[in-house]
């Protein structure tokens, strides 16, 4: 017990009174030397939590917060909400390695910087037990956006770095993007634009850019076929785009956007083993193993749509004979319908008419949906998938593809691993890509998916 003035505190850690009240450490130490000779201990440890506090509500950046390469630990707490999703506090400590004492100052720093939220009664991450609160960056902390650049349309959607996406816009142009990446780009940038005014918001709010392409990516960043981008090759997408917007880029190849996009928002939601085929002009596959997305050794894992069905076949645009492409992509199915039925306008009506009754139609999805089980099946006894996500143009036709696909899975699959693979439509339809764009943005990519808190499928309409 000791007496200051007129007050009596019985608790050493009363002293922050004292502070709180003096308004100065120093001032106390000066003025009470005895007193300070007591509680110096205390003193030094509360000047150097203050200090601490101060430097840290200093350095709290929206616009570099959360990015690689942070070192403070406010920062290091925000980096793991934006790898991880929302999270609990105490699945914060593990993901962080934090000290739970550690974690609490860190979340009190940004939530007085207004770059937290928290809400109570949501349900824990998978495994993670009762329902507990949930921490999430705030739309302050920054946004993430994703764009899927197709043969003729380019995609995109804005998420805040809590995973909640924010708005989606798609534009159509009229003419084939595939040899003409300086058009695609400046499509792109305009969208982007378009789509921060949309939400009030300007570049310098953006962490960071995922960008989609129908190729694949290698390791040094560029597109790595010639033939499926012939206007791109060698060219370095991510570099060229952050360029235009002067916000960093990743790229990456469409389908496995595709499967990231899934696996976070869509069908693929809890899945640690996944595939899911792009099945649009062309087709490809994002693969997922074991909780990561798997890319090979050049980039180029997941071509299905150049796996070889007929040796002797026609020669597909890659170069090779008989590829699956030629007798599922969107580009040769429209081919062939177009001979008996030349007015349909594109694969959405030759769906339309399969659904319709027409014969022809019908058996053209049938046959398609036949070659590609084969296909699947092969890559079925390879990896032994989950699941099996079929997206994008083509994938809405699921209905009609899933009886034929599973007999030709049947007859290439081993069938114990034929009977484990569920084959499932896509929840995100046209949006795989750029929702995948999102969480290349955010950097999910890096972490095993299996320790995600996956979200919710949106349901937005989408601005053209």
């Amino acid at each position: 017990m000791f007496k200051l003035g007129r007050k009596v505190y019985c608790d050493p850690r009363a002293i922050t009174q004292v502070v709180s009240t003096i308004g100065n450490q120093v001032v106390i130490c000066r003025q009470y030397p005895a007193l300070a000779d007591q509680f110096r201990p205390f003193l030094t440890e509360l000047g150097r939590a203050q200090q601490h506090r101060a430097m840290a509500t200093q350095r709290i950046d929206p616009r570099t917060l959360s990015r690689p390469g942070a070192s403070t630990l406010v920062d290091r707490v925000a980096r793991t909400l934006r790898l991880y999703g929302p999270s609990t506090r105490a699945e914060l400590v593990a993901l962080s390695g934090l000290s739970r004492t550690t974690v609490s100052a860190a979340l009190a720093d940004l939530g007085a910087a207004g770059l937290v939220g928290e809400r109570t009664g949501a349900q824990g991450r998978p495994g993670g037990g009762r329902r507990a609160s949930i921490v999430r960056l705030t739309r302050r902390a920054g946004l993430a956006a994703g764009v899927d650049i197709g043969r003729r349309h380019v995609r995109l959607a804005l998420a805040d770095l809590g995973h909640d996406v924010l708005s989606e816009h798609e534009t159509r142009t009229g003419v084939d993007l595939d040899d003409r990446p300086d058009e695609a780009l400046a499509a792109a940038a305009d969208l982007f634009d378009a789509a921060l005014a949309g939400i009030d918001a300007r570049r310098d709010d953006v962490v960071a850019v995922g960008l989609g392409v129908p190729a694949p990516i290698t390791r040094d960043r560029r597109v790595g076929s010639a033939p499926m981008l012939p206007g791109w090759a060698d060219l370095r997408p991510a570099d060229a785009f952050a360029d235009l917007l002067g916000v960093p880029v990743r790229a990456e190849n469409d389908a496995n956007l595709g499967a990231l996009g899934e696996y976070v928002w869509g069908a693929g939601r809890g899945c640690t083993d996944l595939v899911y085929v792009k099945l649009a002009t062309g087709v490809g596959a994002g693969i997922v193993l074991d909780g990561r997305l798997y890319r090979g050794a050049a980039g180029t894992a997941g071509e299905l749509g150049h796996v070889t069905l007929d040796a002797r076949g026609a020669v597909c645009r890659c170069g090779n004979r008989g590829c699956v492409e030629l007798a599922v992509g969107g580009r040769a199915l429209l081919a062939h319908a177009r001979q008996a039925k030349p007015e349909l306008a594109d694969l959405a009506a030759l769906i339309a008419a399969a659904r319709h009754g027409d014969p022809g139609c019908r058996r053209l999805v049938a046959d398609a949906g036949t070659q590609l089980g084969y296909a699947l099946g092969n890559l079925v006894n390879l990896i032994n998938p989950q699941r099996i996500v079929l997206g994008d143009e083509l994938g809405a036709a699921t209905d009609l593809l899933r009886e034929p696909l599973q007999r030709g899975l049947a007859e290439t699959a081993f069938a114990v691993a034929a009977e484990a693979v569920e084959v499932v439509q896509s929840d995100l339809a046209l949006r795989a890509a750029a929702y995948g764009g999102i969480a290349l943005a955010l950097g999910v990519d890096t972490v095993p998916f299996a320790t995600l808190r996956t979200a919710e499928p949106a349901d937005r309409s989408v601005a053209r």
